[in-house]
């Protein structure tokens, strides 16, 4: 039986046989368990019911992990049939006695710990299965069978079995040191699209600078996606003309708002020649101002850029009609074209222009001369498509010539209405501003044609009265800005019945009767009332009294929008221009200076206590310096400053008077107007803390004159 047995273990089939084995002429004493005898190889293998009973018995007859001294394993770490390393053996002649499915050895022997019952592939043989060693090694192989390499620092600390590791997070773990990157270039590894998108907030003054820095820093600075709009306005003066010629060139491809108002230094021809052969994508050109250029340079500037659709070339003497002839065949999608103040050009050229840009809104030809030509103003008519006209200066056009331009020649009239039925036009600004020659009559024809006009301006049109006006002011519900500056023939009538009535009375912002001698109060209180929305007024050398500066005040802070925070700045809500009034006294002038430092108490929790909105006024020059640290003052929101100053120029101007006056105690009087006037220089100097004065200046005063 032991050669049997030996035989087995060298098979591979089974490991060696513990030394308590019934075999063994020393097992019971040795040791209290016995062991089952090993089964002959060649017995026969139980089928059906006997092998079902025999297997019941053994499941029922194994002992417990707690009766061999250790710890049963919460589970087991094989999880297929196929790892049961190990099986026994028993003779099948006797009765099979199974005392124990696990192995009395330590894990540190080697021993398995597999369960005993066969699996479904295991062979189920007769009598007891003895118990063979695990081996971690194959011999005669290098690589181990087992995850632990043997001899590693890991496996004195773990066991074979990972359900027995006790100590699993005391393994050291070797920390993967970083290396530092050296010489790490931070510019220049950073992508270009990310250098322009910082360089693009800096101005053009600011680009040049930093462009000396370093090669790179000039590369990226130049570079033409950064000056896709280049505006020499603010900086024409200090730049010399080669330095803009070559910025230019650098970035002409890309450039597409080119501004050189005022450049004139661009005078060479050379100069000028490279600026136009380096630009070529232009969409908006302002040549303003730049008077040095020659007429073949601005001719081949126009030819080279046909998708341009701002151009200004006011007051250039280079523009001539040929040059709109140009403008007419090179740019066909021009939107706006200034040429103001063009003295070699008529009404031809405009007439040109016209013709050939289809898509002409905006029209400026202030002071060109030939207006008065009806087949122009026919051209103006049939287009329809222009939405600001500026003929300001142009005193050339006479009534006839603006009715061409808004009803055309021989037009229908409904005889019900007495309207000419032409389509109306989409006018929104329009400028007769110094067109002397205009009357009444002809302005008069605007009425009904232009319902969508918002801007108005007919400053010295002396000759016009009320009947101009009244129909006009009738059918334009979008009116915004109304300019009558020195018209002397209007009346109070036409603000307060006209204007005041009007559909644009709510929507009305800007209102200038400037050197209109005939309008006073009666007039222009209506007007305060009605037109809620203003927000500047020119009324110098005009008849107002107080009373108006007492209603716009009213009706600014009446319209102010609520702000119970003491800490919140107003802004200016409404412009006022009054000097060279002579019904304006310091009186009305401090009723203004009081109600943009008012704190008044709120009548609701909605209400403002504090000015949202006040009043810049511009009155009688020597008031001007309290007024302007009054604005200041509530400006920065120090109202008790504010309130001071008002109060010391209110006992200034009280003192002055009262000097003034004829009668006893004169001395007197001009002695109290001294001391007003002192202490009133003292608030306008200091006064600029928080609460109340505290740390103000004071000027240095002397007793008096000695000597005589």
């Amino acid at each position: 039986m032991a050669d049997s047995i030996q035989q087995i273990d060298s098979d591979g089939l089974a490991g060696p046989v513990s030394p308590t084995s019934p075999t063994s002429p020393t097992g019971s004493a040795a040791s209290t368990r016995e062991h089952a005898a090993a089964i002959a190889i060649g017995a026969p293998r139980l089928k059906g019911r006997a092998k079902l009973l025999q297997g019941l018995h053994r499941i029922s007859s194994s002992p417990s992990l707690a009766q061999i001294g250790r710890k049963r394993a919460s589970s087991s770490p094989y999880g297929s049939r196929n790892t049961i390393s190990c099986v026994s053996l028993a003779p099948g002649g006797s009765p099979p006695n199974y005392d124990g499915s696990y192995s009395s050895q330590s894990s540190a022997g080697g021993y398995s710990t597999a369960p005993t019952t066969p699996g479904l592939d295991t062979p189920c043989l007769d009598g007891s299965f003895p118990i063979r060693k695990v081996e971690f090694g194959t011999p005669g192989c290098s690589t181990p069978t087992s995850p632990m390499q043997l001899g590693s620092p890991l496996s004195k600390v773990l066991s074979p079995f990972p359900e027995l590791v006790e100590d699993y997070f005391s393994i050291p773990i070797d920390e993967v040191k970083r290396t530092k990157r050296r010489n790490f270039d931070f510019w220049g590894e950073m992508p270009h699209e990310i250098k322009l998108s910082i360089f693009a907030y800096l101005k053009p003054k600011e680009l040049v600078r930093a462009s000396n820095v370093s090669k790179d820093f000039h590369r990226t600075c130049f570079d033409g996606q950064l000056w896709t709009c280049f505006d020499a306005s603010e900086f024409y003066r200090d730049i010399p003309a080669e330095s803009l010629s070559k910025i230019i060139v650098a970035a002409g491809p890309f450039i597409k708002d080119l501004n050189l108002r005022g450049c004139v230094q661009v005078e060479h021809y050379k100069r000028a020649e490279v600026v136009v052969k380096a630009c070529r994508n232009l969409i908006n050109a302002t040549l303003e101002g730049c008077k040095n250029f020659q007429r073949s340079t601005l001719h081949s500037l126009l030819k080279s850029n046909e998708r341009l659709a701002h151009l200004n070339l006011t007051g250039l003497t280079a523009v001539t009609n040929g040059t709109c002839k140009i403008i007419a065949q090179s740019c066909p999608q021009l939107e706006m074209f200034n040429v103001s103040w063009c003295t070699h050009m008529d009404v031809r050229g405009i007439k040109a222009v016209l013709l050939g840009c289809t898509r002409l809104k905006d029209l400026r030809a202030g002071e060109v001369r030939g207006f008065n030509n009806l087949e122009a103003a026919q051209t103006i008519f049939e287009t329809n498509s222009l939405e600001r006209l500026v003929l300001s200066g142009c005193s050339d056009i006479t009534d006839e010539a603006l009715r061409t331009m808004i009803m055309g020649q021989d037009p229908e009239i409904d005889i019900l209405t007495n309207i000419p039925c032409v389509p109306a036009r989409k006018l929104r600004h329009l400028d007769l501003s110094r067109c002397t020659r205009l009357t009444s009559n002809g302005v008069k024809s605007l009425a009904h044609l232009v319902p969508f006009l918002q801007g108005f301006q007919l400053s010295g049109c002396t000759l016009l009265d009320d009947s101009a006006l009244s129909p006009v002011l009738a059918t334009t519900p979008h009116l915004t800005h109304l300019d009558v500056e020195e018209l002397s023939l209007l009346t109070n009538t036409l603000l307060s019945v006209d204007l005041a009535k009007a559909p644009c009375a709510s929507k009305l912002q800007h209102l200038s009767i400037s050197y209109c001698e005939n309008l006073g109060d009666t007039g222009m209180l209506p007007v305060i009332r009605s037109c809620t929305a203003l927000q500047s007024i020119d009324m110098d050398n005009t008849r107002i009294s107080d009373l108006v500066l007492v209603e716009a005040a009213s009706m600014v802070r009446a319209r102010s929008s609520t702000a119970s925070n003491k800490n919140s700045r107003p802004k200016l809500g409404l412009r006022m221009v009054v000097f060279d009034c002579q019904n304006v006294t310091w009186t009305g002038v401090r009723e203004v200076l009081s109600r943009n430092g008012e704190v008044s108490k709120p009548a609701c929790s909605s209400s403002s206590p504090y000015p949202t909105e006040i009043i810049q006024l511009k009155c009688f020059y020597g008031w001007m310096p309290t007024v302007n640290e009054h604005l200041k003052r509530v400006l920065r929101g120090d109202l008790p400053a504010a309130g001071r100053l008002e109060r010391k120029w209110v006992e200034y101007m009280m003192a002055n008077e009262e000097a003034g006056a004829a009668g006893a105690g004169v001395r007197r009087r001009r002695r109290r107007a001294r001391e007003a006037r002192m202490m009133h220089a003292d608030e306008e100097e200091g006064g600029f803390g928080m609460g109340g004065g505290i740390g103000r200046r004071r000027r240095a005063r002397s007793g008096g004159c000695a000597i005589m």
